[in-house]
């Protein structure tokens, strides 16, 4: 499971700052008026993004998501109703990510996202594929600040 959940964190890392870059590609206030300036910016700022909230996704998120699965795992073994386990998840997925609203909270959900779709998968993932997940972040990263 640990497995699992630090790649789902390698992708949901890259995935959010991306997205955020996108999304808010200057946080400092300034209008990006051209559509070259806005890629640009966007480019640049997903590293920065990345930087902070890759460690915090991967650290926190997977931890939270331990919490969440077990949690949840248990609560629907007492209830006798495997339905509710993943309704219970996402709730405390969520719960997890109002840290910084919504910030963390796409984030965690995201995370959710990611992880449902390995644990659908059913597939078993070992250590070597953990570790070589974070290429994934780091090439956002490379990106990011190959292009400033």
């Amino acid at each position: 499971m640990l497995q699992r959940k630090i790649i789902a964190a390698s992708i949901t890392g890259a995935l959010f700052a991306v997205l955020l870059g996108l999304i808010i590609p200057n946080p400092f206030g300034e209008q990006v008026v051209a559509e070259r300036n806005y890629f640009h910016s966007a480019t640049i700022i997903m590293g920065l993004y990345l930087m902070y909230s890759f460690p915090v996704i991967l650290i926190y998120g997977v931890l939270t998501s331990i919490i969440s699965d077990k949690a949840a795992e248990f609560l629907s073994k007492k209830s006798k109703s495997k339905n509710i386990e993943i309704v219970i998840s996402g709730i405390l997925h969520i719960v997890f990510g109002l840290v910084l609203l919504h910030f963390s909270l796409g984030a965690s959900i995201l995370f959710f996202i990611t992880d449902r779709i390995f644990k659908k998968q059913n597939r078993s993932f070992n250590w070597p594929q953990a570790i070589a997940s974070f290429v994934i972040p780091l090439t956002v990263l490379i990106i990011s600040i190959s292009m400033s």
